[in-house]
């Protein structure tokens, strides 16, 4: 019998239930593995006792991303760990969205300002701060051409807390057309979401947003798969990816660009999907099995 870690974070006040936690932990154990949900921090956890560890819910991970990536380390030192650490690494930091770019990946345009750089921000459009190291729209805000200001002091405030902060144009097309996040499990297409806007005009960065707002099942087109295929192909290294989330929405030209890349852990919306909790299920005992 092998023995799976979904591995999660504690409970907190700005931590969203994972509502497929339990539900494939119990999938996993009536299809004969051995799972258990586990904290990433808890250092009581033997790592090694699991033939494989799949992160999940370290929803946690964005403002502790230096103590999570060395756990991540240690893990896969001691087990299998999905997704590797060295793409864990290389995921939670989204300056990545500058390596896909580079590989030819439709991305939405982004610009870095790292702390200590001076804060230039766009003339004459809307746009979107937000800290590289983030999850769930976390000290993300919008901003309209007369803002400037506050933009301003946003972007302070993440330097301040040592983050590099993002700036994009806001992508126009969202308010219509949504965001759609296309999910892959063990290299083949797994099932495919829609949800609408997360950031309204005005709503302060340190606000808390809901993440997903009215998500629906999605049928993704023939350019959608397009683009989240090169944008898995460009990870670097060619890692065994067990999972991965592609997010893409169209730009100003209407076709689809990556907004983000979720190797991490990727809210799977099982819970929309249930018909796909017996695949995700079977595919990770077959991880662990080999």
């Amino acid at each position: 019998m092998v023995r799976v870690a979904l591995v999660t974070c504690a409970d907190g006040p700005d931590v969203a239930e994972d509502r497929d936690l339990p539900v494939l932990v119990r999938a996993l154990d009536e299809a004969g593995a051995e799972a258990s949900a586990e904290v990433w921090d808890d250092g009581r956890v033997d790592w090694a006792r699991f033939d494989l560890a799949v992160i999940r819910s370290t929803w946690d991970y964005s403002w502790r991303a230096a103590e999570f990536t060395a756990w991540a380390e240690r893990c896969g030192g001691l087990t299998r760990l999905a997704n590797p650490a060295d793409v864990v690494r290389w995921n939670t930091d989204k300056r990545y969205l500058a390596d896909l770019a580079a590989a030819g990946v439709p991305v939405v345009e982004t610009r870095y300002l790292a702390p200590g750089d001076s804060v230039e921000l766009p003339d004459g459009i809307e746009f979107v701060v937000k800290p590289a190291s983030g999850a769930g729209a976390r000290f993300a805000a919008r901003y309209t051409p007369d803002e400037h200001d506050t933009a301003v002091r946003h972007v302070r405030r993440l330097h301040d807390d040592g983050f590099t902060a993002m700036v994009q144009p806001y992508v126009r097309a969202i308010d219509s057309g949504g965001e759609r996040a296309l999910q892959f499990f063990d290299g083949k297409l797994l099932h495919a979401s829609r949800k609408g806007p997360v950031l309204a005009p005005g709503t302060p960065y340190d606000q808390r947003k809901t993440a997903h707002p009215g998500l629906t099942d999605w049928t993704p087109t023939a350019d959608e798969l397009a683009v989240a295929d090169a944008a898995l192909s460009a990870v670097p290294g060619e890692p065994e990816l067990l999972y991965a989330r592609v997010d893409l929405v169209d730009g100003d030209d209407g076709r689809p660009r990556v907004m983000e890349l979720e190797l991490v852990e990727p809210n799977l919306f099982l819970w929309l999907h249930p018909e796909s909790l017996p695949v995700v299920a079977e595919r990770i005992i077959e991880a662990a099995s080999r």
